[in-house]
């Protein structure tokens, strides 16, 4: 058989064992070549870092959203609920019959307060009080699940309040220590409205991994806040906490309906939309960003290929001449530039998948490196670096990076395909 029919023969059918060999021996560096080589590396790099920049920062925003939200709902209500034509003096009786709503978990009365808090440092700064009954705290799982020091059995009883590990932290103050509580409005006398100060000893620290709640919210029993803001035998609101805070929408009429009364109600949608609509864009936007590093390696490609057509211009017309067809060398080619993109994103992904499953070491490492805080809690809300992966986030990722870099393999691999061989070997 001769060279042509054999080339024939082993090229007979698409993505044959000849293409692959040849596109393999096309991949490989050899000291004439090192140019070409080292755009293909650059390629590889580019795509893989690229895919791996796209899934941890995709991955550490959704984590970001999650434990966001987790621990906003896990503090406050799902739906606020607060009184229209009179106060809430049978908050009671409201909280007993929302509760018996299909999809309700509970139903907490609250008194509310700004104060300025104080300890034994510093010169103290802003607190929201929350009276809440000590059963009821109980039931708010992401403060009772994370008492640090003291407890919060007999909180009605203990006389005392319970306070984030920050406060705790900025104000200097221990278990057992007295927190100075200052609000405007206090006592009514005949010059005005005089300052109401009290201290409370602290009966419990607890710490939620949000910086904002670590820091501002002091929880006190609901009797003594009723007195503490002039609020003697009523609720300032009541926060219905649901068994599926996205079905508030479908409980909202029947939450009223239970009311029996003129109320207000408040969802957790509302009252957060500018900061997650926030979040939802910034995320976008970075998907948007981050797409062109793979946009840039793909060019890579590009370049990397054009270059080596040139160089194997005489190679391709020899394989034309010994009867290779235009299709096969269109798809050694393809090969050889899809090759770069397909290793490039599955690399990518596993560096990914091994930074996401180690991002709050890695924030540790380089905070110990650099000698700073790294993702500071007191500017990002939380205590650790979060990451979430998203099995669709990260397909979709893959996707696009594939079908850029075939993309990319398309022109050059069309021009080789389109060489004149007569052309090729008029001056050889």
């Amino acid at each position: 058989m001769s060279e042509s029919a054999a080339v024939k023969a082993a090229s007979a059918g698409p993505f044959s064992g000849f293409e692959r060999m040849v596109a393999w021996r096309y991949l490989r560096s050899r000291r004439k070549e090192t140019v070409i080589s080292v755009i293909a590396s650059i390629s590889f790099l580019g795509i893989m870092l690229g895919v791996a920049t796209l899934i941890v920062v995709m991955a550490v925003m959704n984590g970001f959203r999650a434990e966001l939200l987790s621990r906003i709902l896990g503090i406050n209500g799902h739906l606020i609920i607060t009184p229209v034509d009179m106060p809430l003096e049978d908050y009671a009786e409201l909280a007993k019959r929302i509760n018996g709503v299909p999809g309700v978990k509970y139903a907490i009365p609250l008194v509310e307060g700004q104060v300025l808090a104080q300890g034994n440092v510093g010169s103290g700064g802003g607190a929201l009080v929350r009276g809440i009954r000590g059963e009821d705290l109980g039931k708010v799982t992401l403060v009772a699940n994370n008492i640090k020091q003291g407890s919060i059995v007999a909180f009605d009883t203990a006389g005392g309040v319970a306070i984030g590990r920050r406060m705790a932290d900025n104000l200097g103050l221990a278990l057992g220590d007295t927190i100075t509580l200052i609000s405007p409005e206090g006592d009514v006398s005949p010059l005005g409205t005089t300052p109401r100060l009290k201290g409370y000893p602290v009966t419990a620290i607890f710490e939620v991994g949000m910086s904002e709640y670590d820091t501002s919210i002091v929880y006190m029993p609901f009797s003594e806040a009723q007195m503490y803001f002039n609020s003697e035998g009523k609720a300032q609101s009541l926060e219905v906490y649901l068994d599926n805070p996205d079905n508030v929408e479908a409980l909202k009429p029947k939450v009223e309906e239970a009311a029996q009364r003129q109320i207000y109600m408040t969802d957790w949608r509302q009252r957060n939309q500018t900061f997650f609509s926030a979040l939802q864009v910034e995320r976008n936007v970075m998907f948007m960003i981050l797409t062109l590093i793979v946009l840039v390696a793909a060019l890579n490609i590009i370049s990397g290929l054009v270059m080596l057509v040139k160089d194997k211009g005489h190679d391709i017309a020899i394989l034309r001449t010994m009867g290779a067809t235009r299709g096969a060398i269109l798809r050694i080619f393809l090969m050889t530039g899809a090759a770069i993109g397909v290793v490039g994103t599955l690399a990518g992904v596993l560096l990914g998948v091994v930074i996401c499953l180690n991002v709050e070491r890695i924030r540790e490492f380089f905070s110990w490196l650099s000698g700073t805080v790294l993702f500071n809690p007191e500017l990002y809300f939380l205590s650790q670096l979060p990451a979430k992966m998203d099995a669709s986030e990260t397909v979709s990722v893959v996707v696009m990076a594939l079908v850029l870099s075939f993309i990319a393999t398309l022109f050059p691999a069309w021009r080789a395909a389109r060489l004149d061989p007569v052309e090729a070997l008029r001056y050889e």
